[in-house]
């Protein structure tokens, strides 16, 4: 059974997350311009590590008081599935995305865990005329080009993170579900630690594992789908939804994606089902994907943390 805050009601479920690895990278520029280029770019194409390789975006601006330029800057979030991809990705991203965009600098967002190259490799570009410097004990490389110089840090460090933690959004229509959905995910940003990967952090091509096509490991997920409701073998929803949109999240530890998903919920819930989400569920394959499991009922407004 679910319960109703505010009209809204909450499905007696789960969310079902599994484990991952990230890292966090903070990037730096002349103005904020440019350093919203550089991130922008670099998270680009990683939604899903389905095909993308690992997901990635902006977790949230830096001051320059909290850079250690003492720059505009921006911190960003990357998971993937293994240490050895996310590495290769976070070369690639920063070498394609970072190095590429005018004024830009980087340098590592996490402190402890297993080193992976930043700046280690990178440097090679600078055909030779690059140059390093110790601070503190960590490693900078000087890199020149052609508007001056590419500062990275050696290394950035990768920790263990939690990836595919979701709500569904069920509403009344597609502007209701996705003002319901623009709403919880700006809540949901000013929240630490986490990011919503897909674009705008919604994503409405929910899926369920496996498909009719062996050649998939994912398909449809026919029971939320409003067109489906006559047609699939089983549907989710009665005949006042009519839409329904998807937020998932990933952050570096599981109380850091259940904060991001209590702050979704609640956002929703102050709204009220008049505003046209009328219900809340997730999405698990019982419990056989990963194991962190997120409740609904333990994430509502006055549910114990």
């Amino acid at each position: 059974m679910g319960i109703e805050l505010n009209g809204v009601s909450i499905d007696e479920t789960f969310a079902e997350a599994f484990p991952m690895k990230a890292t966090r990278i903070a990037i730096t520029a002349h103005n904020p311009t440019w350093v919203m280029h550089a991130a922008m770019s670099a998270t680009g194409f990683a939604t899903s590590v389905i095909a993308c390789g690992c997901e990635a975006a902006i977790e949230r601006l830096l001051t320059p008081e909290e850079t250690p330029d003492g720059r505009p800057g921006v911190a960003i979030l990357l998971f993937a599935m293994s240490g050895k991809e996310l590495a290769k990705q976070v070369e690639r991203r920063v070498g394609q995305c970072v190095l590429t965009c005018p004024t830009t600098a980087v340098f590592a967002g996490l402190a402890e865990g297993e080193a992976i190259a930043l700046g280690k490799n990178l440097r090679f570009f600078g055909d030779g005329w690059q140059t390093s410097k110790v601070i503190n004990g960590v490693r900078y490389w000087r890199v020149p080009t052609m508007d001056g110089e590419f500062v990275a840090q050696e290394t950035t460090a990768v920790t263990k993170g939690v990836g595919g933690g979701n709500l569904l959004l069920l509403g009344t229509d597609t502007d209701a579900a996705l003002a319901g959905a623009e709403a919880a995910v700006a809540a949901m940003r000013q929240v630490r630690n986490v990011i919503m990967p897909f674009p705008g952090g919604v994503v409405r091509s929910g899926s369920k594992v496996g498909s009719k096509y062996p050649a998939l490991m994912a398909s449809t997920n026919d029971a939320f789908c409003p067109s489906l409701m006559a047609l699939a073998p089983r549907t989710e929803l009665t005949s006042d939804i009519r839409c329904v949109m998807e937020i998932v999240i990933d952050g570096l530890t599981d109380v850091d994606v259940a904060n991001a998903m209590r702050a979704g919920i609640a956002a929703i819930v102050e709204r009220g089902a008049a505003a046209g989400v009328k219900r809340i569920s997730a999405g698990n394959y019982g419990g056989k994907l990963g194991p962190f499991h997120f409740h609904l009922h333990k994430l509502v407004p006055g549910a114990a943390a």
